[in-house]
């Protein structure tokens, strides 16, 4: 028998801090784009008949020796029910014996290494004084992109705009309790203007914020069009930005935001700069001058689970963290 390791989402609070989720995600990246993940295409099935649809999420890191596979599932009516809208769960095993070692609130996982991405790609692109940040959207998500920014930057005041105002002010409220900065209600989206750091973490299809509301010296965090069919940045803000991603493969196949720019204005693949493990490992620069918008793009990856749950999984046992069965 081998015991196996259930972790909530607060045991998962409770074993990995932010700042140690960045540190994370400098591995993930690196392992990433120097071929040691074998990360294998994400697969994944619609539902049309209750509005879902179901992701699984494939990983291995030989050096790790560990193997994972996430399964996601979105369901557009479970907001209406009370219910989150993304529901998930990690399966985490030994690359060894191929003994699964614990199951993990996916949930979480995903917003944390989501989050300390953010937080990773601000410290490598963001102006070193940037210290005001907005934040485009009011959900868990959002939560952890603030809080990543925080890991690495001296934020000195943030703000939040939702068009459900209502959810926006919770955020102010909630967040403004968990970092140490005040966190405002933006007005309109046109605030932007006034963020060295933007973040946007939205289900949106139309971008979210006017292409004049991004000043010279600003960073981007977009994370939340995943899908051909979503859009947050507009296309002649990525025109004019130092891109880099997650993945040149991921996000030629699925990031809205840089597929939209190439059918409106003419942006390139070839024209990506980098991706994040590539500046991570010394082979490319990031910002290199105070001017410029640079902008990180990101549809997610199964590295960034599998390290994050791999020390999730450590720190959880030398904490006494979780539930533990016999399988």
């Amino acid at each position: 028998m081998h015991p196996l390791r259930i972790l909530t989402a607060d045991d998962l609070r409770a074993s990995l801090t932010m700042h140690e989720a960045v540190a994370c995600m400098r591995d993930a990246f690196a392992a990433l784009s120097d071929g040691r993940a074998v990360v294998p295409e994400r697969h994944g099935f619609e539902m049309p008949h209750c509005d879902g649809r179901a992701l699984l999420m494939p990983v291995y890191i030989p050096e790790q020796e560990q193997f994972g596979v996430k399964i996601v599932s979105l369901f557009a009516g479970n907001p209406d029910r009370g219910m989150p809208y993304i529901q998930s769960l990690m399966v985490l095993a030994d690359g060894r014996t191929g003994a699964l070692l614990a199951l993990m609130d996916g949930a979480y996982l995903t917003a944390l290494r989501t989050g300390a991405a953010s937080g990773l790609a601000t410290d490598l692109l963001a102006r070193p004084d940037a210290a005001s940040v907005m934040i485009f959207g009011a959900g868990a998500q959002s939560r952890h992109q603030l809080e990543g920014v925080c890991a690495v930057r001296e934020v000195k005041s943030a703000c939040v705009y939702d068009t459900s105002r209502d959810r926006a002010g919770a955020f102010a409220r909630e967040m403004s309790g968990r970092v140490r900065c005040p966190v405002s209600v933006a007005a309109s989206p046109g605030e932007a203007a006034n963020a060295d750091i933007i973040c946007t973490a939205t289900t949106a299809t139309s971008p979210v914020f006017p292409p004049e509301a991004v000043r010279e010296g600003t960073h981007i965090n977009a994370i939340g069009a995943y899908r051909p069919e979503m859009c947050e940045i507009p296309p002649r803000t990525v025109v004019r930005s130092l891109v880099v991603v997650d993945s040149r493969a991921s996000v030629a196949a699925e990031a809205g935001d840089l597929l939209r720019a190439m059918n409106e204005e003419g942006f390139a693949l070839s024209s990506i700069h980098a991706e994040l493990g590539e500046i991570v490992s010394g082979i490319k620069p990031g910002r290199t001058s105070s001017a410029g918008v640079t902008l990180f793009k990101s549809v997610g990856n199964g590295a960034q689970d599998l390290v994050a749950a791999g020390r999730a999984l450590e720190n959880s046992v030398r904490l006494g963290l979780g539930t533990v069965v016999e399988m």
